[in-house]
C-alpha cells in the first residue's frame, strides 16, 4: 500500500495544519475516552519538524518510508516496522523522506 485507507481520512478527524509540527504533511487521529489519542501522517515531500514535547508517553511505528527522529538530539532512523518509545518530557524533533507514514500513540490529549 501506498497510502493509508480512504475511510480512515474522514474529514471529521482530519489535523488541522496549526497542530502539526511539521508543514505540508496530512494526519488524521482518533480520540479514546481517556482522551489518549492514535495519530497517523503521510509525508508527501522531505521535511523537517520543529523541536517539542509532550506532557505524556508516545508511541509511534514508521509503516512506510524512513523517519529519522532526534531524542534528545541522539539520531534514531526508523525504517518500516521499526517502533519508537518517546517517554513524557522527552525535547523531539524528526526528519522524513517523501512517502512516509508513520502512526503515532498518545497517552493524552496531544490534538485539541
Amino acid at each position: 500500500m501506498e497510502h493509508f485507507p480512504g475511510f480512515m481520512k474522514n474529514v471529521k478527524n482530519k489535523i488541522d495544519a496549526s497542530q502539526q509540527n511539521t508543514n505540508d504533511i496530512e494526519g488524521y487521529y482518533y480520540e479514546g475516552k481517556d482522551d489518549s489519542q492514535i495519530a497517523f501522517w503521510e509525508c508527501y515531500s522531505d521535511r523537517i519538524s520543529k523541536k517539542h514535547s509532550h506532557d505524556f508517553d508516545e508511541y509511534m511505528i514508521c509503516v512506510s518510508g524512513e523517519y529519522t527522529a532526534y531524542l534528545n538530539d541522539k539520531e534514531i532512523i526508523l525504517l518500516p516496522g521499526n517502533e519508537l518509545f518517546i517517554p513524557k518530557g522527552t525535547e523531539q524533533w524528526g526528519k522524513c523522506k517523501a512517502g512516509t507514514r508513520t502512526i503515532h500513540a498518545f497517552g493524552g490529549k496531544r490534538i485539541k
